[in-house]
């Protein structure tokens, strides 16, 4: 299993939303950076879900249920999406600031590449933030 960071800004698309809905396609990546961490997810993966710009936190885990397959907002073929559905909110959003200050977190993606919107994630920063985040 690897794991992943993507960002929504809430006020597009929030955790709740996505809650709600059950399950999303992750569309509209532009970034060929991104796009190919969403070439590379796997079913299985866990995705951590972080909220961009409004509560800069990672809120979330979700995980992948569907491999990249063409984005459906566009012909080009250069762009995909892949499914995602929510496993479960973290009981305490872990912020950026709290990344920031983590020593052990500052090789994230979401660190040292903060205009990427999909990120990798070690499985080390993946427990380090589930830990910080109230989870085992």
């Amino acid at each position: 299993m690897k794991y992943w960071l993507v960002k929504s800004e809430p006020f597009k698309y929030s955790w709740d939303q996505f809650v709600s809905e059950g399950k999303t396609f992750w569309d509209g990546v532009r970034n060929y950076g991104a796009r190919n961490n969403l070439k590379a997810m796997k079913k299985g993966d866990h995705v951590l879900f972080y909220h961009s710009n409004e509560g800069l936190a990672i809120v979330g885990i979700a995980e992948v249920v569907k491999e990249a397959y063409q984005d459906p907002t566009t012909i080009d073929p250069a762009w995909v999406a892949v499914d995602l559905k929510p496993i479960r909110a973290l009981p305490k959003p872990v912020t950026l600031a709290q990344i920031k200050e983590e020593s052990s977190l500052q090789d994230m993606d979401l660190v040292r590449l903060s205009r990427l919107s999909v990120g990798t994630v070690k499985e080390k920063e993946y427990k380090k933030v589930l830990t910080m985040g109230g989870l085992k």
